[in-house]
């Protein structure tokens, strides 16, 4: 089995320098090129061709979200782990729109960092217990400001599997061979979901079902 092909993006050489040590202890990891901001980033990923790039998100010349952006739009197979210091949820709304996979704080055990990299390399999404915590509560604190109920009572036992199979990063074809069903019909009952929930991208899906607790 081919190593798990590594690329690190942070304007920290300390920071770097730890995951590096981190991750080459790993059998299945090797860490393939270091960038110390945006720019630098997108010229590795496309060089180098990483199976996962883990991102900061401040960094000089491009930010990590930018980043995101144009090395998915050049290569959709790379998965983007983004590693920050932020916890608002608009960041990790705003690069999970841009394409990220995964979305750890900097003070993360070591554990998930290494379990975040395997998970996104797969081409499933990961995001830590304390991000899906944070992102709970401030649902639950919206859904009480706003008076509101909550529209997962709405959906049928076939749209709340197929959510989940969704928002665990499966792609609509996939989730027609599991449930032996016609992409078509994923993709109706996709829409669906999303006209019910009130959402309107598959980022604000996933975003969702973290914040109910359905996938972490």
């Amino acid at each position: 089995m081919q190593p798990i092909r590594i690329l690190l993006a942070d304007d920290h050489t300390v920071v770097r320098d730890g995951l590096r040590a981190l991750l080459e202890r790993e059998p299945d990891m090797t860490v393939v090129g270091e960038a110390g901001d945006g720019r630098e980033c997108v010229r590795l990923a496309e060089s180098e061709a990483p199976d996962v790039v883990v991102m900061d998100l401040a960094m000089p010349n491009m930010n990590g979200m930018e980043a995101t952006r144009r090395l998915l739009a050049a290569n959709a197979r790379v998965g983007v782990v983004i590693l920050s210091m932020h916890q608002d949820e608009s960041y990790v709304l705003g690069s999970l729109k841009a394409g990220a996979k995964g979305y750890l704080l900097k003070d993360s055990m070591r554990g998930e960092v290494v379990q975040a990299i395997r998970t996104v390399s797969q081409g499933r999404s990961f995001l830590t217990r304390k991000v899906a915590r944070i992102l709970q509560e401030d649902y639950i604190s919206r859904l009480q400001q706003r008076g509101l109920e909550d529209t997962y009572d709405l959906l049928s036992d076939r749209e709340r599997e197929i959510l989940q199979m969704i928002a665990e990063g499966r792609s609509n074809k996939e989730v027609a061979h599991a449930l032996n069903i016609s992409l078509t019909t994923v993709e109706t009952h996709r829409g669906h979901i999303l006209q019910k929930l009130g959402l309107h991208s598959v980022p604000e899906l996933i975003l969702y079902a973290v914040r109910k607790g359905i996938i972490s």
